[in-house]
């Protein structure tokens, strides 16, 4: 599984990034997590909004700071 979490850098986009961290650990999964902070990368998904969450390419949320339950639930 590859997680992408999209964002400049913002306090909101640093903490979805821990919390995918605890999600993926509470569920015993493993998957590589990446940063994405150009922004035509991240314009390239669609998203306007930051912070975004991607999961195997599929964009999950945008705009929002996801708790680890409900990053798991997206899983």
């Amino acid at each position: 599984m590859k997680i992408e979490i999209l964002g400049t850098g913002c306090t909101k986009c640093k903490a979805l990034e821990e919390n995918a961290k605890k999600a993926l650990a509470d569920a015993g999964v493993f998957a590589q997590i990446e940063k994405v902070e150009d922004i035509e990368k991240i314009m390239a998904y669609g998203v306007m909004s930051t912070p975004g969450l991607v999961i195997n390419g599929e964009v999950k949320s945008t705009g929002k700071l996801l708790n680890s339950e409900e990053i798991k639930a997206l899983f």
